[in-house]
């Protein structure tokens, strides 16, 4: 073979082959954890197990997604459920009735609420103790060694709803016992009741299930709230007097829907099969899932993280299951509902969890979030006429699995821009699947309806500006009345003028002038935003940021929504760097574990590779327990923040992977950008088929501190620009793409699927 074609061939596979992640990469342990929530998690998005020990006994949490306790939030619909009704209150300086109308009820009543399954329990002898602890994470397998030479192997299907599990070398009972969660146990009166610590799960009220147990299998039943049922079932069975296989699943009833399978009857089908069937198809599942992307760097904790935050992401996000809440498929299992009752948490929450699915090519799975979005749109389209009295769209901040309102903090549980956000992630599938019809049928029916809310609610100040009756940013002085504001927030402000542009956008793409030039008027016809004299982004026109605070509200404009970017120009990146600097000199005394996560994003768009590895550093040593979940405080009491508590939620985890993607590729400006956020000292990096706006996938490899290679596959066609100083760069393969060099940028006409890949000869 020519030498040269050779050379192109291996180039071509080496950036078209995504490597599984390595061994360096597994969760490893030489015990296992002895609280739920440093367990070793499993799942798919419909159910999962966390593997952990409780006292003397291997226990498996037991989790199912949809199972929730739907009663409607009590006292929450009354005719002071408007928001023209609190905009009078805060108007008439007596707030104290909002808070006790919408506020307390969350803290005080313990449904509506996320509830967990139960747990399966195995007897352990003391004195058998544990070598090893793995998950290994390229086929989503824990395996548990014990020094007398038994060994546990379980795995939650990639598809189906089932999880397996094997002992080997067994010289003990090692079946299986199910613990039911404590509906009936005692109430402990006195302690703390908010929704943070959760309440006793004994005041839901339920009637305990009954347990039933046969000779090889368990299964047990709970009646909830409205008629509401879920099931538990096991089964197992010997397969030599050594060894026993054994299979669980959690099924959920509600009335009304469409019937689903019986756990017991998914188990018993599935027992009939050995664990390596199904083995097989979990495994193909996985390979598939991490053949999407792969990431190299020098910095072994920030890759090691990013790995992790790609396995929990595939085990929680799937179309066909409910989104990402605040825990996924692994609610607490202490006694208690969980932290914020494992909800929708729409005012960064479920947005952050999304974040990193785009650019890791993994928009499959972001689409189940934008299916619940769209099941749930009539429900919206109802609160939008109760709470807003208006047309168009808007989403509660706070949402049950059927997006019903929960309450709570009423400037953010009630945001009219909540559903601004939401399109975002609209937006960004359109952009980065570049799909026609995704856009036509669901992106611009959403944010249309979304701006014709906008436009109804907004009025005109004196200056003839638009502004909402009431504005806020998340969560700015927390519920008190001073949390409202007459003015538009920055935060409000940069949501909605996302939404018209992107409408405009969109409209555009889709040929209907008439619909963008509306949408382009009603974009003009807002201010800008409010800045401090030294081009510093504030809260509020009258509210500069003079507090350390978890959530970066203000910065929406800076990051996620790209409107003020650091390639407009001087100005903008003067905005961005003194916000960013006033950000670190006020402190992280009240941060969380995502705030690191966010602040990693907000360093990337400032091309600050070393300011967004620091964040991500940070998030991944401090915040994060040993199974790598975020637990909001700084678990080192390192001064990093001065929340040292540990309630564990799962949007820090997947914006740190976000935070990294940005740092290897951007794409929002208008441009490819390759690396333009790595510290000076990452010599060695390269990525695979991370995508790009435009449904382009990107290869990169940096040697020696030198971008060397690159490869492009455009999966739809179209154009694109490299930020690439031509004169450096030779195309020593092309097909389907054809180029156009300029001294800052390399143009791309591609074909659908065109494939182009370049070398770096610069000295």
């Amino acid at each position: 073979m020519n030498k040269l074609l050779f050379g192109f061939s291996f180039l071509l596979l080496y950036l078209s082959s995504p490597a599984q992640p390595a061994p360096q990469h597994d969760l490893r342990f030489d015990q296992l954890a002895t609280t739920w929530d440093e367990a070793v998690p499993l799942g798919n998005a419909t159910i999962g197990a966390l593997v952990w020990q409780k006292d003397n006994h291997l226990r498996f949490s037991l989790d199912r997604s949809d199972i929730w306790d739907l009663r409607p939030l009590k006292g929450l619909h009354r005719k002071e459920f408007s928001y023209q009704w609190i905009e009078e209150q805060v108007n008439k300086n007596d707030y104290k009735p909002v808070q006790e109308y919408f506020d307390k009820p969350y803290d005080r009543e313990p449904a509506p609420s996320k509830i967990p399954a139960g747990a399966l329990e195995f007897n352990l002898p003391e004195s058998t103790k544990i070598k090893s602890v793995i998950l290994t994470l390229s086929n989503a397998v824990c395996e548990v060694q014990w020094e007398n030479g038994m060994r546990l192997k379980t795995f939650v299907h990639a598809t189906q709803p089932v999880g397996w599990f094997r002992f080997e070398n067994v010289s003990t009972n090692m079946l299986p016992r199910l613990i039911a969660p404590a509906y009936q146990a005692d109430i402990k009166e006195g302690g703390e009741v908010n929704s943070l610590v959760g309440d006793d799960l004994a005041r839901l009220g339920y009637q305990q299930g009954e347990i039933v147990q046969q000779h090889n299998s368990i299964s047990y039943r709970q009646k909830g709230w409205g008629g509401f049922e879920y099931e538990i079932s096991v089964q197992w069975k010997e397969i030599n007097p050594a060894t026993i296989e054994g299979v669980w699943s959690v099924s959920s009833h509600y009335p009304g829907k469409k019937a689903t399978p019986a756990a017991s009857v998914i188990v018993n089908n599935s027992i009939r099969k050995l664990m390596k069937e199904d083995y097989e198809s979990h495994l193909t599942w996985w390979k598939r899932f991490w053949s999407k992307s792969a990431v190299r760097i020098p910095d072994t904790l920030l890759e090691k993280q990013w790995y992790l935050e790609q396995y929990k992401f595939g085990s929680a996000a799937r179309r066909g299951a409910p989104p990402i809440s605040l825990q996924a498929v692994w609610t607490a299992d202490n006694g208690r509902i969980p932290p914020w009752k494992g909800d929708f948490h729409h005012d960064l929450n479920t947005q952050l969890s999304y974040w990193p699915a785009y650019s890791a090519n993994h928009l499959d799975e972001a689409m189940g979030y934008l299916d619940h979005l769209d099941e749930n749109q009539e429900n919206y389209l109802r609160y939008t006429k109760q709470f807003f009295g208006k047309e168009g769209l808007a989403v509660p901040g706070v949402t049950t699995l059927d997006g019903t309102e929960m309450g709570g903090w009423t400037q953010y549980s009630l945001s009219p821009t909540v559903s601004s956000w939401l399109a975002h992630h609209y937006y960004l599938q359109w952009k980065y699947s570049a799909d026609p019809s995704f856009l036509k049928n669901r992106a611009y029916p959403w944010l249309k309806e979304t701006c014709r809310f906008l436009e109804e609610i907004t009025v005109k100040d004196k200056n003839g500006l638009r502004k909402l009756p009431l504005s806020s940013s998340p969560e700015i002085n927390d519920n008190r009345i001073d949390a409202w504001f007459h003015q538009n927030t920055n935060y409000d402000l940069a949501l909605m003028k996302f939404s018209f542009s992107a409408a405009a956008e969109m409209a555009a793409a889709l040929n209907l002038q008439k619909e963008a030039a509306h949408w382009k008027k009603i974009l003009s016809e807002f201010g800008d935003y409010a800045l401090t004299a030294r081009n510093e982004l504030m809260f509020a026109p009258n509210l500069p940021y003079n507090q350390s605070h978890r959530h970066f509200s203000h910065l929406m404009a800076i990051h996620p929504l790209g409107l003020v970017k650091w390639e407009d120009g001087e100005k903008s990146k003067a905005i961005i760097n003194n916000t960013i600097s006033l950000l670190e000199q006020i402190g992280p005394d009240y941060w969380c574990g995502y705030s690191y996560s966010w602040l990693g994003n907000i360093q990337a768009r400032a091309k600050n590779g070393e300011g967004a590895a620091r964040a991500l550093q940070i998030f991944a040593k401090a915040f994060c327990l040993p199974n790598s979940f975020h637990a909001n405080g700084d678990q080192t009491q390192s001064g990093y923040s001065k929340f040292t508590y540990r309630p564990f939620t799962l949007e820090g985890n997947f914006a740190f992977a976000a935070g990294i993607q940005e740092m290897l590729l951007q794409s929002y400006a208008g441009c490819i950008e390759i690396m333009p956020a790595i510290p000076p000292s990452w010599k060695e990096v390269s990525f695979q088929q991370l995508r790009a706006e435009g449904a382009f996938l990107v290869s990169a490899k940096k040697e020696k501190g030198k971008i060397c290679e690159i490869k492009i596959l455009s999966e739809k066609g179209g154009k694109t620009k490299l930020k690439l100083p031509a004169k450096d760069w030779k195309i020593v393969s092309a097909k389907g793409i054809t180029s156009h060099p300029s001294d800052e940028y390399i143009e791309l006409n591609c074909s659908a699927g065109g494939t182009v890949i370049l070398k770096n000869d610069a000295e």
